[in-house]
């Protein structure tokens, strides 16, 4: 009986060493793989810059790095919006003048910022050659986060397709508004049926409360599964909050001064879901920040 007892308690020591290692991997999975997620969306006016400087600064709170791309490149957003005065930006970067490095500049909460430029023509649609300079410059950078948040422009550019194309994980917001949902989901259809990207998130924004949410999700999932083969996950909701208002006009972000708020809490809880997932690899294929994979479309 004792050996039975002792050789039990072996085992059972075993088992929660095994799971400890299990659970170290995992975390440093976690912790060493750059997740580059474009935010994304079909029409303007959803939110969607705002999402992503309240989701960066969420992160950051949680000890991870973040770094926000302002990918809108004729007219920039992300520094307006936490009122910085970048003195240059990616245009100057593409140009040869800068280097990415020289351009970070400092957020709340200690995340960077890599910001556009704005009134430039040029940059509206980036020419091939300027694409390829930036993905050459995104992987020497020194300086890696956990987190690079792409803030695309709105709507189904050039410029739009190809930074969804350059990141590994796509996240669409849209507002329960039948126009933004029917441009999420034309924006959705290009990127599969022309690119064949075929996974996607959804955050739903400005919800009165969580079952409207839950009805434009699956109002768009009903479309993709009766009309495409897409994968269509809702990654969160956020609950129109009259906070927003006010922190726009103070240029500050929702999540640094008023924690608590209903958009607030949302945020907090989509950023506690996407820090303790580990990816799926991006399909093969796509364009992808941070040497990952090469260049292996032709698409200009």
């Amino acid at each position: 009986m004792d050996q039975a007892s002792a050789l039990r308690e072996l085992v059972r020591r075993e088992n929660m060493a095994g799971n400890r290692q299990a659970d170290a991997r995992r975390q440093d999975e976690i912790n060493r793989s750059i997740r580059v997620i474009a935010i994304t969306s079909g029409k303007g006016g959803v939110g969607k810059t705002n999402i992503a400087v309240n989701l960066a600064y969420a992160l950051s709170v949680m000890n991870r790095k973040v770094m926000i791309m302002d990918a809108d490149m004729g007219l920039a957003n992300v520094d307006i919006v936490l009122g910085l005065a970048p003195k240059y930006n990616l245009f100057h970067v593409l140009t040869g003048e800068k280097s990415l490095q020289d351009i970070i500049v400092r957020g709340p909460g200690g995340i960077t910022i890599l910001p556009a430029s704005s009134g430039i023509e040029a940059m509206a649609d980036l020419a091939k050659g300027y694409k390829l300079a930036l993905l050459d410059e995104l992987n020497a950078l020194k300086e890696r986060p956990n987190f690079m948040l792409v803030d695309t422009a709105a709507g189904i550019a050039g410029n739009v397709t190809y930074f969804n194309l350059a990141a590994k994980e796509i996240v669409v917001v849209t507002s329960p508004e039948a126009t933004s949902m029917t441009d999420a989901y034309a924006l959705m259809k290009i990127l599969y049926q022309n690119y064949a990207r075929k996974r996607f998130r959804l955050i739903v924004n400005m919800v009165k409360h969580q079952g409207e949410a839950m009805e434009v999700f699956k109002r768009l999932r009903h479309a993709m599964d009766r009309f495409l083969n897409i994968q269509i996950e809702l990654l969160g909701y956020v609950l129109y909050d009259e906070k927003f208002k006010e922190v726009i006009k103070r240029q500050k972000a929702l999540t640094e001064l008023y924690p608590h708020s209903p958009a607030s809490k949302c945020i907090y809880g989509i950023a506690e879901k996407v820090c303790g997932e580990i990816p799926e690899r991006v399909e093969n294929g796509s364009l992808v920040f941070f040497g990952e994979t090469g260049v292996q479309h032709g698409h200009g």
